[in-house]
């Protein structure tokens, strides 16, 4: 790939793009989705071949992205409400999950969010019945990072299907 065309270059920075947001997805400084998006939207305004598939790609990757969100919310949130994980556990989960990605680099979100909802449901539920309900958040905030890194890896393969096709 010559670097000095500018089709190719573009085609390169929307492939790094897509690449960081794919990781993005695991890292929570990085709006992932969003990234793999730009570089699809990037490619589709300024990339080499044919129009008509570049937007194509573009409007599969917006829906692609679109569905993941709704779903990143809805699917893990319907089942904390199956049970009975309240919205405060999840709140006090992410503030301490937030200090601690000051405190405790790399780790320090996982184990702040972890010790905020145990926290709340210790004193909502006692300790003994406070893991379960913990390892339930635990599991919703894992199916809520599985999709959006499915959506992100759904958008790169459209990508590249568009640029095999285009």
């Amino acid at each position: 790939m010559d670097l000095s065309d500018t089709g190719g270059a573009i085609t390169l920075l929307s492939g790094l793009l897509i690449a960081i947001g794919a990781i993005g997805v695991m890292l929570p400084v990085l709006p992932g989705l969003l990234l793999s998006w730009s570089g699809v939207l990037l490619w589709a305004l300024l990339g080499d071949g044919s129009a008509a598939v570049r937007w194509a790609v573009l409007g599969v990757a917006t829906l692609i992205a679109g569905a993941g969100l709704v779903i990143k919310f809805l699917w893990p949130g319907k089942k904390l409400k199956t049970t009975g994980v309240p919205n405060s556990a999840l709140l006090a989960g992410g503030v301490l999950g937030l200090i601690g990605f000051f405190v405790v680099p790399v780790i320090g979100l996982v184990l702040g969010f972890v010790l905020g909802v145990w926290l709340v449901e210790v004193n909502r539920l006692g300790s003994a019945r406070a893991w379960p309900s913990t390892r339930s958040a635990i599991a919703a905030v894992g199916l809520s990072l599985l999709v959006e890194l499915a959506a992100a890896l759904a958008i790169a393969i459209t990508w590249v299907i568009g640029l095999l096709a285009a």
